[in-house]
């Protein structure tokens, strides 16, 4: 087992003396294994940024347990914890919040490398670029100068330098037009099949992450359950 999450749940306060509580995610448990991919649909508003932010240790759960390799990440030490983050990235619906604005690309695509202390090289970085359809003269460009398309590919290049176990998509094509939607489902799938990493792949979109997945989990009223809709 890669990553199993146990009965998770989360609750915001809410109004101006944080006295009404929301219930966004009650009762969430699944388990992923290496090189498989999960599908997680739900309305927006039902919770799915939420449970993607608590797998990758940006939200704190309520209860319940995340078992990354069988151990609880509650309990990790600092250095494993450090190692946790770098093995579980998160993908987001908006690349371009994954990139320092004032940074051209070259600078952001080489803070994994420094944030984690792995060694790298100027070859290594272009050949991630040329991995998903970039080219190298895009790392004198600032974040605002790319498409949709591009942004989104030089996210997935920097996420998968750090050679990731578990990849979170976070809504990753919601924002890209049809043929761009594609290519980077297909760009995804190739790197899959390369590096054997597994994907949870968040949607509102069930005919896509029907597409993309082989198990999909519906998240409805805070509770996750298993679809057997495919």
């Amino acid at each position: 087992m890669l990553l199993e999450i146990r009965n998770l749940s989360k609750t915001f306060k809410r109004g101006w003396l944080k006295k009404r509580k929301l219930c966004v995610i009650a009762k969430a448990s699944l388990c992923l294994h290496q090189g498989e991919t999960i599908g997680i649909v739900g309305d927006n508003g039902s919770g799915k940024t939420t449970l993607a932010l608590m797998l990758v240790g940006l939200l704190k759960p309520d209860k319940g347990q995340i078992l990354f390799k069988g151990k609880d990440i509650t309990y990790l030490s600092s250095w494993e914890r450090k190692e946790y983050r770098r093995q579980v990235q998160i993908v987001f619906q908006h690349p371009e919040t994954a990139f320092n604005p004032k940074w051209k690309l070259w600078k952001s695509m080489r803070e994994p490398f420094y944030l984690h202390k792995i060694p790298y090289s100027e070859e290594e970085v272009l050949q991630q670029l040329k991995r998903v359809g970039l080219r190298s003269n895009i790392l004198s460009r600032y974040p605002a100068q790319l498409s949709g398309g591009e942004i989104q590919r030089a996210a997935i290049a920097r996420v998968m330098s750090l050679n990731p176990a578990v990849v979170i998509l976070d809504e990753p094509t919601s924002m890209l037009d049809a043929i761009t939607q594609a290519q980077i489902i297909r760009l995804l799938e190739e790197i899959q099949q390369q590096q054997r990493v597994s994907y949870l792949f968040i949607s509102h979109d069930l005919e896509l992450v029907k597409v993309f997945c082989k198990k999909i989990y519906e998240l409805k009223e805070g509770v996750l359950k298993e679809d057997v809709v495919i």
